[in-house]
């Protein structure tokens, strides 16, 4: 499963299940962990927030390029 699936997902939870979206707001490692049993490594960092019609995030994701360096490994995504 590619990580756009992946947060697709979590996406569609959130929006059907307040709880799971509550947690996700607050301590998105354990919600992702608990929801769909995906164990992220200690380095992988996630910040989830929410946007609303007067508050939009833009999310700039890593450079191809530095993904594909050799040195990013599995974590560059997920």
């Amino acid at each position: 499963m590619t990580a756009a699936a992946i947060q697709s997902e979590i996406i569609q939870k959130a929006w059907s299940d307040p709880s799971f979206k509550q947690k996700l707001l607050t301590d998105p490692v354990a919600a992702v962990k608990e929801a769909f049993g995906i164990q992220l490594p200690e380095s992988v960092k996630i910040t989830a927030v929410e946007e609303s019609a007067d508050n939009v995030y833009l999310v700039i994701p890593p450079s191809p390029a530095k993904l594909n360096d050799g040195k990013s490994g599995a974590n560059a995504v997920w």
